[in-house]
């Protein structure tokens, strides 16, 4: 009943796109939040996803923003046809299964996944992002680095012209079992869909 109501209000919200042309600043929000509230945050504290996080805080502790430049570099070079071997790691590890495993199941609401660590750097993904280091980007700075453990950022509404639909990211805080903040998820929803 509760996902309902948020479905007839966005179909609302998207059927004024049509005949409007765009969406009114932020109107998406309130349904998107909705869906982020029932159906990502009971599993972003999942063990799996603070484990897989935890983990690569532990190893990038030291990391300087000269190496995570380089390896966003790297990673950039490989979406371009390059040096895989990155992406091919954060794509095959545990957390990125699990993550396609959620988006699967969203029924094609959920379209691109992805979990940051405490620098911003790519922990696991369901889709291949253009870029490893997030840490330069709201979905980041006004989670995580906002050092808010509650923190939720719904982004500008977007159409793709190629695909004609019409997307937004949710991005949160990620905290651990004691509530401190250890990275942050972004969720790609298609309004179309939601």
């Amino acid at each position: 009943m509760y996902t309902r109501s948020i479905k007839f209000a966005l179909a609302a919200t998207v059927m004024a796109l049509g005949v409007q042309g765009s969406l009114a600043a932020g109107e998406h929000v309130p349904a998107v939040k909705d869906y982020a509230s029932a159906n990502i945050m009971p599993w972003i504290s999942d063990g799996a996803v603070v484990a897989a996080i935890a983990a690569q805080n532990k190893a990038n502790s030291a990391l300087t923003q000269a190496e995570i430049d380089a390896l966003d570099q790297k990673w950039r070079a490989g979406v371009d046809g390059g040096d895989t071997t990155l992406i091919d790691a954060v794509l095959g590890n545990s957390l990125s299964d699990f993550l396609r495993d959620k988006q699967m199941a969203s029924n094609g609401v959920i379209t691109e996944i992805f979990v940051m660590d405490s620098k911003g750097l790519n922990v696991g993904q369901s889709e291949v992002t253009s870029d490893y280091w997030q840490g330069d980007e709201g979905k980041w700075k006004k989670t995580y680095g906002s050092g808010d453990a509650a923190a939720i950022f719904v982004d500008e509404a977007e159409k793709d012209e190629s695909t004609q639909m019409l997307q937004s990211q949710v991005s949160m805080t990620i905290a651990d079992a004691s509530g401190a903040p250890i990275g942050a998820i972004t969720i790609g929803i298609n309004l179309n869909e939601l």
